[in-house]
């Protein structure tokens, strides 16, 4: 089953069924991204993620300061509440989900503000997952020039995954390994906000991050167990289809209600201006791989 049909899937049954394990689910599906992005990292070029990142860094400083300051002022235009405000900004400017859990904490927000921030991001991935690779076929985007465009603009690594491995293996293997190396600014962004708010919670640093590193590593430098990083690798994509589907089991009617319109018109507003921003810059040649 492809990523786009296992999300559908999920969908379907989440907005259809009551979830009677949706707390178990939720658990296994940040468990299996986490495994299944490791499991990647076998099949990547450590020197090309160092690259990524390397040659990237003033622009994505750059990037993810103007999108936290326009998503506030989006916001504060919708009267969207500060917490849930800041929430989505950072995910819609760094890594969805990953981002949205690390800052939480560090602002000290609430369930109900986790929850409506966290939803609007697994709303418009999913939307994501399905309009990306219909403009980009329709745009006749490279497969490097897709894959950038997808982990600058789609909020969650899963679905940059999903999206770019439906374009093909070269837009996969971009978009993942920028994408792992932008989510690296969760930390000095949750630290400058901990300094902001003068907060002393504990910071949650993604370690999977640095286990896809130490798995990059094996498979460029350790050609012995050659013959065992494809089938590795290939578990990591099977895994993130079955992560996509339980993501999309986790869509629910009442999640829809919960997540409201202000916030959600904060996040599809943002997430337009990113995007198309983002797009433009890549097709002008301002940005490239």
């Amino acid at each position: 089953m492809s990523p786009p049909v296992a999300l559908l899937a999920g969908l379907i049954y989440g907005l259809s069924f009551a979830h009677p394990y949706h707390v178990d689910s939720k658990k296994l599906s940040a468990f299996l991204l986490q495994a299944s992005i490791v499991g990647l990292g076998f099949g990547m070029n450590l020197q090309e993620v160092i690259r990524a990142g390397r040659s990237g860094f003033l622009y994505t400083a750059l990037s993810i300061s103007f999108a936290l300051a326009l998503g506030l002022v989006i916001g504060r235009l919708f009267k969207v509440q500060d917490k849930p405000s800041l929430l989505i900004s950072a995910g819609t400017a760094i890594c969805g989900g990953s981002a949205i859990a690390a800052v939480g904490p560090v602002v000290n927000a609430g369930d109900e503000e986790m929850a409506i921030s966290l939803g609007t991001v697994f709303v418009l991935n999913s939307v994501a997952l399905f309009l990306f690779p219909a403009i980009g076929y329709s745009l006749h985007l490279t497969q490097n020039q897709f894959g950038l465009w997808s982990a600058l603009a789609i909020h969650d690594t899963s679905s940059v995954v999903g999206a770019t491995a439906k374009y093909g293996s070269a837009a996969l293997m971009v978009g993942t390994t920028i994408k792992l190396a932008r989510a690296l600014w969760i930390v000095p962004v949750a630290f400058a906000l901990a300094l902001l708010k003068k907060g002393k919670t504990r910071i949650k640093w993604p370690w999977f991050i640095l286990f896809f590193c130490l798995a990059a590593v094996a498979g460029t430098y350790l050609p012995w167990f050659g013959p065992l990083y494809p089938k590795l690798s290939g578990l990591g994509k099977t895994g993130l289809t079955v992560t996509l589907y339980l993501i999309g089991t986790g869509i629910s009617r009442s999640t829809l209600k919960q997540v409201g319109v202000r916030p959600l018109l904060q996040g599809i507003l943002l997430w337009a201006i990113v995007a198309t921003l983002s797009l433009i810059l890549i097709r002008l040649g301002v940005i490239a791989v």
